[in-house]
């Protein structure tokens, strides 16, 4: 898939405020830190279109990326970051409930992990949490550039056994340096259109 247009749509605290269009919807989720910003912009060809910052838990809003004027890449915030404060970890919780609840567009969920380490907790509540809401997952471990390539099964492997994925969800390792799963990932949301 060639990616020739992008534009940030909506940027949403609630229902009233996603676009209306009934695009198919792709969404993101990772804790804060993980490089969704990174994915996004290596995915869409673009630099600095998705906003990267060195502090965690800078996006608080649901951001609506419309791609190719065909489907949308929709960001929420990262989960997991400690000074969030609670009341704020608790909206952010129920505004991507509700998002997941109620979207009918949504077609499939890439959750980000970092390649480097064991999935956390937080990790593997969210991959239950879409479980539950019966959404197909694909694990997309983040950061492969940083793991050595005679590593790399030794990792995959422990991500695998920890997460348990189910039948149907797989994993895809990333790197927004090399591009390494760029296109794997390009094809997931192309099949699933």
């Amino acid at each position: 898939m060639k990616i020739s247009n992008v534009e940030l749509k909506a940027c949403a605290v609630r229902r009233s405020q996603y676009p209306e269009d009934g695009k198919p919807e792709f969404l993101l989720v990772g804790r804060s830190n993980v490089g969704k910003s990174s994915f996004t912009n290596t995915l869409i060809n673009r630099k600095n279109y998705a906003r990267t910052s060195s502090f965690p838990g800078k996006t608080q809003t649901l951001n609506f990326y419309l791609v190719n004027n065909n489907f949308y890449l929709v960001d929420v915030p990262g989960y997991g970051y400690a000074s969030v404060n609670k009341k704020q970890q608790k909206k952010f919780g129920m505004m991507i409930e509700e998002y997941l609840e109620k979207r009918k567009e949504l077609k499939h969920v890439f959750m980000l992990i970092d390649f480097r380490h064991k999935p956390t907790e937080n990790d593997m509540l969210m991959y239950n949490f879409l479980k539950y809401h019966e959404l197909s997952v694909t694990v997309v471990a983040t950061k492969a550039d940083k793991v050595s390539i005679n590593l790399q099964p030794k990792q995959r492997k422990m991500i695998l056994d920890e997460l348990d994925l189910v039948l149907g969800d797989e994993l895809v390792t990333f790197s927004s340096i090399t591009k390494i799963g760029k296109e794997e990932v390009l094809d997931k949301i192309e099949r699933a259109m």
